[in-house]
C-alpha cells in the first residue's frame, strides 16, 4: 500500500492509502525517504487561497479563466521537494543514459506520498551528488527557486541587494546574493529569521516590524536604496516597501507567490516616481536573457552542487523532522506558528 498526504478541504488534511500501480514504461518507481514541505506554496492549497482553486489556467492562452476551477479538494500528494531510493526501473529506460539504477538515492518531485512513479525522463541525472547527505536532497527545488530569483536580480560586484523575506527561500536567496558579490540587507518580521540571515551573510538586518525599512536602507546606502530588492514572503506590503527602498531606476524581483488582490501595494507612489522596473521570478522559467543557457534543471543541479561544495548550507534549516503520520500537525505548525519553524521533512 502507498501512503498519501492529501487535503480533503481548507485545513484539512488526512494520510490516505491507495494501492500500488504496477509500473508503466518509461518510468522510475521510487521508495520516498524524505519529503519536504513548501511553507508557500503548499500552505496556499491548506489554507484554500491558491488561485487554482477558484479560476481555470489555459497553458495555450497563458491566462487565467473565470467560471470553472483547475484544482478541486481532494488536493493529493501535493509537494515538490522528495529523496528517495529507486526501486525498480521500467525495462525499456534501463540502462539509458543518465538513467538512475536500482539502489541509487536520487532526488525529483513526485509529492508527499511513499512511493513516486516518475517518467524517468524526468529523473535523468537526478543521482544525489557523491557524499551529500540525502536530506539536503529536499533543498534541490527550493534552492532552484531562490538562484532564479538571484540571477534574475542581475546582481554586480559591489550593489547593494535587499532580500526581503527570509523563510527558508529568503535565507537561500540571501546565502546565494552574498555569494554573488551583494552586500545583502535582509528583512523580516521574525528575529529568529534575522539571525539565521545573519549566519547566512546578511550584512545588515532589519524586523519589518519596528524597523523603518525604506529609510533604515536608505540610510545605509548613503542614501540612493538598494540596487535591487528580492521580495520573497508574498505578502503585498512587503512588495511595497521592497518598492519603496529601491534606487532610482533599480529593479525589484517578486519572487513570491501573492494570494488575492494587492492591499498595500501603491503602484502610483515610488514605483512611479522613481522608475523602478519590476520583474517576476517564477520557477516555470528562467529569467528571459538567460534563456539560451539556463534551465529549470541547471538551476536545482547548479544549487546542489553549492551544497555538496560546501559553499551552501542547509542542515540548519530543517527544523523539524516528523514522521508522515504527523503531516497535518507539521501544517498546522506552519499555518499558525511560523515563528517555531523553518523547514519540516516529512519522514517515511
Amino acid at each position: 500500500m502507498e501512503r498519501v498526504v492529501q487535503f480533503i478541504g481548507p485545513r484539512q488534511v488526512e494520510v490516505a492509502e491507495y494501492e500500488s500501480a504496477p509500473l508503466p514504461a518509461g518510468h522510475l518507481r521510487v521508495r520516498t525517504r524524505y519529503s519536504g514541505i513548501s511553507a508557500g506554496t503548499e500552505l496556499t492549497a491548506y489554507r484554500g487561497t491558491n488561485p487554482y482553486l477558484t479560476r481555470a489556467w489555459n497553458p495555450e492562452s497563458r491566462l487565467f479563466g473565470e467560471g470553472g476551477a483547475g484544482l478541486e479538494y481532494p488536493v493529493v500528494g501535493w509537494g515538490y521537494s522528495e529523496v528517495g531510493d529507486v526501486v525498480e526501473v521500467a525495462p525499456d529506460v534501463a540502462g539509458g543514459p543518465g538513467v538512475p539504477e536500482v539502489g541509487d538515492p536520487v532526488w525529483g518531485i513526485w509529492g508527499h506520498r511513499s512511493e513516486g512513479t516518475v517518467p524517468a525522463a524526468r529523473m535523468t541525472d537526478h543521482r544525489l551528488p557523491g557524499g551529500l547527505d540525502p536530506l539536503s536532497g529536499v533543498f534541490a527545488r527550493v534552492g532552484a527557486i531562490a538562484l532564479n530569483a538571484v540571477l534574475a536580480a542581475d546582481i554586480n560586484l559591489g550593489e547593494t541587494v535587499a532580500v526581503f523575506g527570509q523563510g527558508v527561500i529568503g535565507l537561500l536567496a540571501t546565502r546565494m546574493a552574498e555569494l554573488s558579490g551583494a552586500r545583502v540587507v535582509a528583512v523580516d518580521a521574525l528575529d529568529a529569521r534575522l539571525d539565521a540571515a545573519s549566519r547566512f551573510g546578511a550584512a545588515v538586518v532589519l524586523n519589518a516590524r519596528t524597523d523603518d525599512v525604506a529609510e533604515r536602507v536608505r540610510a545605509c546606502t548613503g542614501g540612493a536604496g538598494a540596487d535591487t530588492a528580492i521580495e520573497i514572503s508574498g505578502a503585498y506590503p512587503a512588495l511595497h516597501e521592497a518598492l519603496r527602498s529601491t534606487a532610482v531606476g533599480g529593479r525589484v524581483v517578486a519572487s513570491g507567490f501573492y494570494q488575492g488582490d494587492g492591499a498595500g501595494l501603491r503602484l502610483g507612489e515610488e514605483f512611479h516616481h522613481n522608475r523602478v522596473e519590476l520583474v517576476s521570478s517564477q520557477i516555470g522559467g528562467v529569467p528571459s536573457r538567460l534563456g539560451g543557457r539556463w534551465t529549470v534543471d541547471r538551476l536545482q543541479q547548479t544549487f546542489l552542487d553549492l551544497v555538496a561544495t560546501g559553499r551552501v548550507e542547509t542542515k540548519s534549516l530543517v527544523s523539524h523532522q516528523m514522521p508522515v503520520a504527523e503531516a497535518g500537525s507539521a501544517y498546522q505548525l506552519l499555518d499558525e506558528r511560523p515563528e517555531d519553524a523553518l523547514q519540516i521533512v516529512l519522514e517515511f
